[in-house]
């Protein structure tokens, strides 16, 4: 519980002390007034004033602001924002007396700093700690059906084979494989341990069926181990935790983590027994798998197929990225993460997804407590992915949040006159009363999964 609620306090403060030095050096830099920078809001637990700024950390952990010249009486505004500064203010440097390009950057500056923050974590990960590659060379299953014509032959693959070397190149990772597969100009021959002739198959030229065979045509074969157990779903509610080892699923034994997972895909609704091991004892849960349909085209799942949330927890290596290369890699985590992010709030805005999904801080707290018992490079990926989705969330059109202040400046470049002062503040305290909803609606789902 202490590894959790430390690791919650970590990721909230640094991603919100992130976003606010983002407003407020931009601030500085055009030459606004700032009144008050505070981690938190309500009353400060600890405040000093350096300059003609206030410094306040406040009691309330869930956000934090940067107070200007000009906005002290709007957005979260009265005893949520602490009342008003103490300091005088400068009519003269106020956010309104300032060019609207130079407003858009304050505004816009809080994001691009949570944004820059997941593009830095990534990039260094892939720099000094190295990306992880799945280690595994041996086979486990090979699924027939995901074979393209002229990869046939690689399904006399049988469990425990060893592949040595792939197209003359030692195989040191399952990753290897893969990008062999997916790269290699028109044939990969496997050399497998114990077999004195090598397979040979012809690869298909059209990409996508080459992205299938790499995924799901031949499987590693790695432990049923879980890793990452995402809160309130089918495989948390049945009370597995990260690091049990899976040894029996519906009364059959578990050897591998396709043998769980095939046996979690075809019982979608129902409920399967397993039998974990957890720190040295045995352990009987009852999962049940909830229904879903893969959109992915390439994908190997039945339609529906059983889902539980859990990943698995597999032996890797790393990799080491060159200098260029590891910024590459951070560019296309971040892009990659904006539209999983992207997408799961155009979900929710259509209906295709239910509220009920929505996390608060007991969900952020669960996942970072596992993440940083997984490991401290899977706890800077969290952070990262964090930062992202607060990026996007922020740049919601809703009034308070930076997307709703980007649109009263662009509404204010199109009609060429800021909207009045009343306006904004009606609409600001709307905002204020969506966010607040919001906020409801995600505490309220946190205590709903974790007392079902």
């Amino acid at each position: 519980m202490l590894l959790t609620l430390l690791s919650l306090v970590i990721v909230l403060g640094v991603l919100i002390f992130v976003h606010e030095l983002g407003h407020f050096v931009v601030a500085k830099a055009v030459g606004i007034q700032v009144l008050r920078f505070s981690l938190g809001f309500g009353r400060p637990v600890l405040a000093w004033t350096r300059g003609e700024t206030e410094y306040w950390i406040s009691w309330i952990p869930l956000g934090g602001y940067v107070k200007m010249a000009g906005l002290e009486d709007e957005g979260m505004a009265g005893e949520l924002e602490g009342g008003k500064a103490a300091v005088p203010i400068d009519p003269e440097r106020s956010f309104d007396k300032k060019p609207l390009w130079a407003r858009m950057a304050v505004i816009l500056a809080g994001v691009t700093m949570n944004i820059l923050l997941a593009f830095f974590i990534y990039s260094a990960l892939g720099a000094f700690s190295g990306v992880r590659v799945r280690s595994a060379t041996q086979v486990d299953t090979v699924l027939v059906r995901a074979l393209p014509p002229g990869t046939e032959a690689l399904a006399s693959l049988a469990r425990g084979d060893r592949i040595v070397r792939i197209n003359g190149d030692t195989l040191r990772s399952w990753t290897d494989l893969q990008t062999t597969l997916i790269t290699a100009d028109s044939t990969a021959t496997l050399e497998v341990a114990g077999r004195a002739e090598p397979i040979t198959v012809r690869l298909p030229a059209d990409t996508a069926a080459r992205v299938r065979l790499a995924t799901w045509g031949v499987l590693p074969l790695e432990p049923a181990r879980i890793g990452m157990v995402l809160p309130g779903e089918p495989g948390a509610r049945g009370g597995l935790k990260t690091g049990d080892v899976v040894i029996r699923a519906a009364g059959d034994t578990v050897r591998s983590w396709n043998d769980l997972v095939f046996k979690l895909w075809d019982n979608p609704g129902k409920e399967v027994p397993l039998t974990v091991v957890r720190s040295g004892r045995t352990v009987n849960l009852t999962v049940t798998p909830r229904a879903q349909t893969d959109d992915d085209k390439l994908s190997a799942r039945p339609r529906p197929y059983g889902f539980i949330a859990a990943e698995g927890d597999f032996p890797e290596t790393r990799a080491r990225l060159p200098l260029l290369t590891s910024i590459k890699f951070g560019a296309l985590q971040t892009v990659g993460q904006i539209g999983l992010v992207v997408g799961s709030v155009k979900r929710l805005v259509l209906g295709q997804a239910s509220v009920k999904e929505v996390g608060g801080p007991i969900m952020i707290a669960q996942v970072s407590g596992q993440a940083v018992r997984l490991g401290i490079d899977r706890f800077l990926m969290f952070i990262a992915f964090f930062s992202v989705s607060l990026a996007v969330l922020n740049l919601l059109p809703i009034p308070v949040l930076d997307g709703g202040h980007a649109v009263f400046l662009i509404a204010e470049g199109i009609r060429r006159k800021p909207l009045s002062p009343q306006l904004r503040l009606r609409l600001t305290q709307l905002g204020m009363l969506i966010v607040l909803a919001i906020m409801i609606l995600a505490i309220s789902n946190d205590v709903i999964r974790n007392i079902r």
